[in-house]
């Protein structure tokens, strides 16, 4: 599984959206508990940026997977979204056609620790953001499109300070749980506010469920217990 740190928004934000959620302060509290995420290492923009330069040329010489990219619907600031799947993996590319670089990158991960049952209906999302294109919407605007097309998400094992304010933020649109991954793989519903400790422990998840989706159909689905 491919672990990609997520650097989307200021951790300020997350105090901000928590600040300005009317009846939902269970849920609000969640942003501003910071101390207790377990924090993906942080890349700087410039190796971000080297990273960036030397996967666009592996698009560009590389025909197959250039071919592979499908065009995404989404209109964000004169960005165009590419899509490629491998492997039951999904990778959303944003490139910047003035500049003629992908500027932000989104993978939809398949995770090892849950069951083959569930790993048909999750997949665990994290992005990198170049500087100067930061706070401008492009990872909300990926996760929705991938919300709105009723496909559920999951964290991964560790969770920015950025990335977690944006779940936050997506849960006003779509249902949250909580969840814990067992030793047999097999994914329990949480109750909501989770427990204490909840995010220090590493089998412990987050699940933001898809646009007209139940979450009891989702849960029988999936095989999830309670």
């Amino acid at each position: 599984m491919m672990a990609i740190a997520c650097s989307l928004c200021d951790p300020r934000d997350a105090t901000v959206i928590a600040n300005t959620w009317p009846g939902q302060g269970l849920l609000g509290q969640w942003a501003q508990r910071l101390t207790e995420l377990r924090i993906d290492v942080d890349l700087s923009g410039r190796d971000i940026q080297r990273e960036f330069e030397a996967l666009y040329d592996r698009i560009r010489t590389n025909h197959r997977t250039r071919d592979a990219m499908q065009p995404l619907p989404l209109h964000l600031h004169g960005l165009v979204f590419r899509l490629r799947e491998a492997d039951g993996e999904y990778f959303v590319y944003a490139i910047d056609p003035q500049r003629n670089r992908i500027v932000a990158y989104t993978v939809f991960n398949r995770l090892v620790e849950v069951d083959r049952r569930t790993d048909r209906h999750l997949r665990a999302p994290h992005t990198k953001v170049v500087d100067g294109y930061r706070r401008m919407g492009i990872a909300s605007a990926i996760y929705r499109w991938w919300l709105d097309s009723g496909r559920s998400l999951i964290t991964g094992a560790r969770q920015s300070a950025g990335a977690h304010g944006l779940w936050m933020a997506l849960a006003r649109d779509y249902e949250l749980a909580a969840a814990r991954i067992d030793t047999h793989k097999r994914v329990q519903q949480l109750p909501l506010p989770p427990p204490p400790g909840f995010f220090n422990a590493l089998d412990t998840r987050l699940v933001l469920v898809g646009r007209d989706c139940r979450l009891a159909d989702f849960m029988q689905h999936a095989g999830w217990g309670g």
